[in-house]
Formats: structure tokens, C-alpha cells, sequence
């Protein structure tokens, strides 16, 4: 009944991707490597959180 209540977990997850995306795109621009394929790394992990999420809704 309530169910347009609850927060949309992937929502969320989406925000977080996109805020690592962001950080790797200006890390790369600042020539830091590293960390730019760590936050790649990171981002991946969250963006199969999220197909996994939806899979589970259908």
C-alpha cells in the first residue's frame, strides 16, 4: 500500500555511479592513473549492483 514510500535502492546506487564516474574522468584529466582505474574499478562493481537490482524486479 505504501510502496511509493520506500526509496528506490538504485536510484541511489545511479548517484553513487555517477559521482565515481566523475571523480575517475578528473582524476584521469589530472594524469593519476591509479586512481582513475580505481575508481573505474569501483564504479563497475557498483553498475552490477544495480543490473542485478533490476533483474530482480522483473
Amino acid at each position: 500500500m505504501f510502496s511509493f514510500l520506500k526509496s528506490d535502492p538504485t536510484k541511489k546506487l545511479r548517484k553513487t555511479y555517477d559521482q565515481k564516474l566523475e571523480q575517475a574522468m578528473q582524476a584521469q584529466r589530472k594524469g593519476d592513473i591509479k586512481t582513475y582505474s580505481l575508481l573505474t574499478a569501483e564504479s563497475e562493481s557498483i553498475w552490477q549492483e544495480i543490473e542485478a537490482l533490476e533483474k530482480s524486479k522483473k
